[in-house]
């Protein structure tokens, strides 16, 4: 998608397969008080300077734990990023007075590892109790000053859109029958699906596609 798209992307890894995403998430990353914050601030300057990035059009997108990773430097990090993407996460730590910002947010409503309704979910790997998602966005709602959404279903997913003031916009697909999972991806190998009880991708739709879809309609002002 970067090659046909255009743009630069860069992949960091979390400590030990985790990220400090505010709240009690997640694993190493935040038992150790992990500077995640510092480190992905760290990364944009890197890659900004190396690859002579425009700073209106910086984003930030992953699943699970680097989902609500996205959402913590949303609130907290001193780059103003101009859009997160996030895929079947939400806001653990919750944040006070985000700056505006685009958001979009993709998740299964049969995620039963970060549950679309809250909670700690039957397949979590941690003891968090994760606020619902629209809770979540509704920070963000009010920080853009959004109007009312607009919503339309067709099949399984459902798209609610609110756009708001300086043409920021708050976005959330659901997919009626997807779990943790990123749409449109390779299915992993069946022994691992097995071993490690993971659910299967929707093929309702191209995450990776919608995301960038978004992300190049929103810079910073």
């Amino acid at each position: 998608m970067a090659q046909t798209g255009g743009f630069v992307v860069a992949y960091p890894d979390g400590y030990r397969r985790s990220w400090n995403a505010g709240g009690k998430c997640c694993g190493p990353a935040f038992g150790e008080n992990v500077d995640d914050i510092k480190f992905i601030t760290a990364v944009i300057h890197a890659v900004s300077q190396a690859e002579n990035i425009d700073p209106r059009h910086i984003y930030l997108t992953g699943i699970s734990n680097g989902a609500a990773m996205s959402y913590r430097y949303a609130c907290v990090g001193p780059v103003a990023v101009a859009a997160i993407g996030s895929v079947s996460g939400t806001m653990p730590g919750g944040c006070q007075a985000p700056r505006p910002i685009s958001v979009i947010e993709i998740h299964g409503l049969k995620d039963e590892n970060i549950p679309f309704t809250g909670g700690s979910g039957t397949k979590g790997i941690t003891s968090i109790d994760w606020p619902p998602v629209q809770q979540s966005l509704d920070v963000f709602r009010q920080s853009d000053r959004c109007g009312p959404a607009n919503v339309n279903s067709d099949g399984v997913l459902t798209t609610s859109i609110s756009n708001c003031a300086q043409g920021n916009q708050v976005s959330l697909i659901t997919i009626s029958d997807a779990g943790h999972q990123w749409p449109g991806a390779q299915s992993n190998r069946l022994l691992a699906r097995l071993f490690l009880d993971l659910d299967p991708p929707s093929n309702a739709m191209d995450a990776t596609a919608v995301l960038w879809d978004f992300f190049r309609r929103h810079g910073t002002h």
